[in-house]
């Protein structure tokens, strides 16, 4: 097939002209319309306050609602606790003034002692005597045994 200088020519004269008719007819037919990108980021974005204010507003709630529940949150005191190793405490607790002595793991908490009189006075918990007022009520010696190498 062969084409002729005045036929290419009338076929590139004639192009944009078939171009703008089949552009006219598409949109004719269905109506084209681009996102609206700064619609949907404001929109996504007003959503995510929303769900923050949200959260926050219930934590709020939650917090102002804790005194108000009538529980007594005095009836436990912790009066003192004492890491043992990297997950293990020992926690020396006050309830209807009785002392009991804890030992916490991440799996288990059990009672080490039940103590007939205070060892330690709740409000002088800070003290820092509590491991030797515990030593002389146990009887056992909390230092490290020395190595005979």
């Amino acid at each position: 097939m062969r084409f002729s200088l005045p036929g290419a020519l009338a076929l590139f004269v004639t192009a944009p002209a078939w171009a703008q008719e089949a552009a006219n007819t598409a949109a004719k037919q269905a109506p084209v319309r681009a996102p609206d990108t700064l619609g949907t980021i404001v929109s996504l974005g007003l959503g995510l306050v929303a769900v923050v204010a949200v959260i926050y507003g219930c934590a709020w709630i939650i917090r102002r609602m804790n005194g108000m529940t009538g529980m007594n949150n005095n009836a436990i005191k912790v009066v003192s606790v004492m890491a043992i190793g990297a997950r293990e405490r020992i926690a020396l607790i006050e309830v209807g003034g009785q002392q009991i002595l804890l030992g916490i793991t991440p799996s288990a908490i059990r009672t080490l002692h039940v103590f007939d009189e205070p060892v330690v006075d709740a409000s002088a918990a800070g003290s820092g005597d509590f491991a030797r007022k515990l030593q002389g009520m146990i009887g056992k010696s909390w230092t490290s045994p020395t190595r005979n190498d």
